[in-house]
């Protein structure tokens, strides 16, 4: 939590300065008042006082109340703007650096969590600066004043009344040791709720085919009510306060007169007058002192939580990033060249390799192409090159320098980068042709449309309402997979990067659309050199060089026609897609 609240700025410490100086105000005019009532008690038994005097007392406490009033709402506005700004910067921060994390560290924390973390768990620190920050200062300042000015008062009261703080004080720590652990519990739950809702509102169309409805509920279901049995257990904890502060507080003013007027009854006249005002202001500051544990134990209600959160978003934001930004941004010699050099890689906390010793290089202006079974590690292999991982073993090296050394923002400015499953942002299709930038300008409208065509999207987005200003649905609900895939790569093309790396971006589409995008993109792109990982043949029968993967091992390079001699698994793959007669023609 202190670590948390190292973020808080200049400004802010000046509100919580302002802060401390208005609460402890507001609690000396809160203790004043029982002095002027103990005060007007005297008055009153007093035979030669005058009205006067009486009404000056009464204006007094007023003004003090008043004056507490205005302090408390002043503090409230400064307590509220202070979490609403602290809140903004906390999730600004984890934002950025939820950005600049790689594919491991979003795995390892899971989308579900890190929105939690980023929305929930920032709620709960805001609650605690603008409930708790009034509260955590006024309760302990107001009990301990309120206990310093009742010390020398009398021996007999003041036991009554730390035995009533005594009492609060045990149910409190009671109270912490049992909802602490529930707290963190709650915070995974809510998680994984977060977690099931989001997959059951992406599948909606597979639960629907299924009919898995009935599934999905009973899921939801259980995590659910595992989240509510938690809250509740949580609530009945909190609920056994409330009658404890009744009871200690009827207890408490019940003693106070008990003893007092057994007190009363031992002595004459005039100390019956002081002992019946010290009676009337034991009452007062022992009700403000319970009212300041009452105050606590609300803490106590958001504090808990609030440490699971913080504990929480210290996780995200501490977390050691694998993929560190290097300093390279220079121009380099070599333009579109890829070479890996004795490159092998196995994912975080992995025992096995994925891939095994990958040597190759691809010039610029070359087409090459991975092919191999499922999980021979095609696309991890071209993962390598934008940095989505960092290789274990080896190099990879982009125009001659490695990926290792280049800052992130160079390396992506030669990118043209097209991933298995397209992204389509909300938008217009303009917006995710010009997505992002390469350090040049934004792409133009005949830019735009020129990498449409070449992405062979030009038929669909004309025919669409608006043409090329027409909106996309968030992941691109509203067209379909080929569709999508299609302006993905145009989003690429229009980039005019030095490399291109296609992984599998070809899947959703047809035969014919595949090979008239593929001679385009040849034509267009003359002078990139284009990585490609492919399950068809067809894709990549034409590639400069073709590279087989086995079970991560490289166990062929060479043309279409030369891997038909040599390399055994890359015939029985082409075999399985193409008749013996359609490969010799090829």
């Amino acid at each position: 939590m202190i670590k948390l609240f190292k973020n808080l700025t200049k400004k802010d410490l000046l509100i919580i300065l302002a802060v401390i100086f208005l609460v402890i105000f507001s609690v000396y005019l809160d203790l004043k008042l029982p002095e002027y009532m103990s005060e007007i008690t005297k008055l009153i038994q007093t035979e030669d006082s005058t009205l006067n005097e009486i009404l000056t007392s009464g204006l007094m406490m007023m003004l003090c109340a008043v004056s507490s009033l205005i302090c408390t709402v002043v503090t409230g506005y400064l307590t509220s703007l202070l979490a609403a700004r602290f809140s903004r910067s906390i999730r600004r921060k984890i934002f950025s650096t939820v950005e600049s994390y790689g594919v491991a560290e979003i795995k390892k924390f899971q989308t579900s969590s890190l929105i939690t973390r980023t929305t929930n768990d920032v709620t709960q620190i805001e609650m605690l600066l603008a409930m708790g920050l009034q509260f955590i200062i006024k309760s302990p300042v107001m009990a301990v004043w309120a206990l310093v000015k009742i010390l020398n008062r009398s021996s007999e009261l003041s036991i009554i009344t730390f035995i009533g703080v005594i009492i609060i004080v045990l149910t409190n720590i009671y109270i912490i040791k049992k909802v602490s652990p529930r707290f963190e519990k709650m915070q995974k739950l809510t998680d994984k709720i977060n977690g099931v809702t989001r997959e059951n509102l992406t599948g909606i169309r597979v639960i629907r085919a299924f009919n898995a409805e009935n599934f999905q509920h009973e899921r939801f279901e259980n995590v659910n009510n595992e989240l509510t049995s938690t809250q509740l257990a949580n609530q009945k904890t909190f609920s056994i306060m409330e009658p404890i502060m009744t009871f200690v507080m009827h207890f408490q003013n019940l003693g106070i007169y008990f003893v007092g007027a057994f007190l009363i009854m031992q002595v004459g006249i005039i100390e019956k007058i002081n002992l019946f005002s010290n009676m009337v202001v034991f009452s007062s500051y022992g009700l403000q002192v319970i009212m300041s544990f009452l105050m606590l134990t609300m803490i106590f209600m958001i504090l808990p939580r609030a440490q699971v959160s913080a504990k929480r978003i210290n996780e995200v934001l501490d977390e050691k990033i694998l993929v560190q930004d290097g300093n390279y941004d220079k121009d380099t010699k070599e333009k579109g060249t890829v070479e890996f050099k004795d490159v092998s890689f196995k994912y975080p906390d992995a025992d096995e390799y994925i891939l095994k010793n990958i040597s190759f290089k691809a010039n610029k202006g070359e087409t090459v192409a991975f092919i191999g079974s499922t999980g021979s590690g095609k696309s991890t292999l071209v993962n390598l090159v934008p940095r989505l991982y960092d290789a274990t073993e080896g190099e990879v090296i982009v125009d001659g320098v490695n990926v290792k050394e280049y800052k992130l923002s160079s390396l992506n400015n030669k990118l043209g980068y097209i991933p298995q499953k397209a992204v389509i942002f909300t938008g217009s299709v303009e917006d995710n042709i010009s997505y992002g930038t390469n350090g040049k300008r934004k792409p133009n409208k005949k830019k735009i449309k020129e990498a449409i065509e070449v992405a062979q999207g030009k038929d669909f987005v004309e025919k669409m309402n608006e043409g090329y200003s027409s909106h996309l649905a968030r992941g691109g609900t509203n067209i379909s997979g080929g569709q999508k895939q299609r302006l993905s790569i145009a989003r690429a093309i229009a980039r005019d990067p030095e490399i291109y790396i296609f992984d599998d971006s070809f899947s959703a589409l047809d035969y014919q659309t595949d090979a008239k995008l593929r001679t385009e993109l040849k034509r267009y792109t003359k002078d990139a050199t284009i990585l490609i990982v492919a399950q068809r043949i067809g894709t990549i029968i034409n590639a400069d060089k073709i590279i087989v993967l086995d079970k991560g091992e490289c166990v062929g390079i060479g043309t279409h026609k030369e891997l038909l001699k040599n390399c055994d698994i890359y015939k029985e793959i082409a075999l399985s897609q193409l008749s013996k007669e359609e490969l010799e023609n090829a």
